[in-house]
């Protein structure tokens, strides 16, 4: 499964890497990224599902690199907003936004709700050549009304996770590792790993 502990992570997006870095480090897990390899193709996350996404990118970096690959879609899903925005939360202000228009749409659409309730979803697909594993976190929370904090990105200024006067945007890296919707799916593929 793993003939030397690297493993391919699909992804050139600097805070998912370090987040993932630091996470894998202890395990003796080294990781290789988008940024070690001269391809520079984005793989369209076009699947109507967060597994559709991942398993699609995985599978297409485990073929370009020859190792194991891993590759994570997430979501923020909203109750108020019958789950939205979801599978496109990266994209919910358009194909170009950045992570401050999506918290802006975020909260102009929750503006006359009540109901803030939220949940982070993480998919974590795994390839490699032989099998080919799904691992799924789950953070719940609620999306505050302004943001606070300058830790994260995304949506971390604004969504608190349940059980914490904290936005994930004011937890330090150690402490969103531990109770994140990614942190909870990587811990599950660590376990598998062993």
């Amino acid at each position: 499964m793993l003939s030397n502990n690297t493993v391919f992570l699909a992804s050139a997006n600097p805070h998912k890497i370090a987040e993932l870095e630091q996470i894998l480090e202890p395990f003796g897990v080294e990781l290789k990224s988008t940024r070690d390899y001269a391809v520079r193709e984005d793989v369209e996350e076009d699947q109507p599902t967060l597994e559709g996404n991942a398993l699609k990118k995985a599978r297409f970096w485990h073929q370009k690199t020859g190792l194991p690959s891993l590759a994570d879609d997430t979501g923020l899903e909203v109750d108020a907003l019958n789950g939205v925005p979801g599978v496109y939360s990266a994209r919910y202000a358009g194909n170009d936004a950045t992570y401050s228009d999506n918290v802006n749409k975020l909260l102009r659409e929750l503006n006359s709700k009540q109901n803030r309730n939220a949940r982070f979803r993480t998919v974590i697909a795994f390839v490699d050549g032989e099998n080919e594993h799904l691992f799924e976190g789950i953070c719940k929370g609620k999306i505050i009304r302004e943001p606070r904090g300058e830790k994260g990105f995304g949506y971390d200024p604004v969504f608190q996770p349940q059980g914490f006067d904290k936005t994930f945007a004011e937890l330090s890296a150690k402490q969103k590792n531990l109770i994140s919707h990614r942190g909870l799916a990587l811990q599950k593929f660590l376990k598998f790993l062993k």
